[in-house]
């Protein structure tokens, strides 16, 4: 499989433009349990320009009832991003200050479980995020409470 560059520039403009709106290209989650990661994936999906389709385990989105659980679940992409096999952008668990435009955050609770996956839109002077469900654009990290946190840098993309 060859690496190549995730479009970072494409993942932020793609926040910016649905950041308060709903891509009709793809069912909106907020009344079945959150619209998250299936923004931050659409975001995703806008810098790396591939989708896995490997049933279960891969992360695509063909339509609501044609998906993958990494495509909405938090937990879900996070193993999907970290565990780099197949097709795909692929992310390592890093520091905040090595987060870059177009990577992600997830926010937990105390007992381990995350539940939010913004969308790093700004680095400088301080992360700014996009997200769905409590829409925000260009949103200080730090406006939001939670226990927990892990910062996922999208490392490249993989293409067959």
């Amino acid at each position: 499989m060859r690496e190549r560059e995730y479009w970072r520039a494409d993942a932020a403009a793609y926040a910016k433009a649905w950041a308060f709106g709903r891509n009709p290209a793809y069912l909106d989650f907020e009344q079945l349990g959150g619209d998250c990661t299936n923004f931050a994936s659409q975001c995703l999906y806008a810098g790396s320009g591939i989708m896995n389709y490997t049933p279960t385990f891969g992360w695509y989105y063909a339509s609501a009832s044609n998906r993958t659980p990494s495509w909405t679940g938090v937990q879900y992409l996070y193993d999907f991003l970290t565990r780099g096999k197949g097709p795909g952008p692929h992310a390592v668990e890093t520091e905040a200050g090595e987060l870059e435009i177009g990577d992600l955050v997830q926010l937990g609770r105390a007992d381990g479980q995350f539940y939010h996956s913004p969308v790093v839109v700004e680095t400088s002077p301080e992360l700014l995020v996009a997200a769905h469900s409590f829409d925000a654009y260009r949103r200080p990290l730090s406006s939001y409470s939670y226990d927990r946190v892990r910062y996922l840098h999208i490392a490249g993309v993989s293409i067959p």
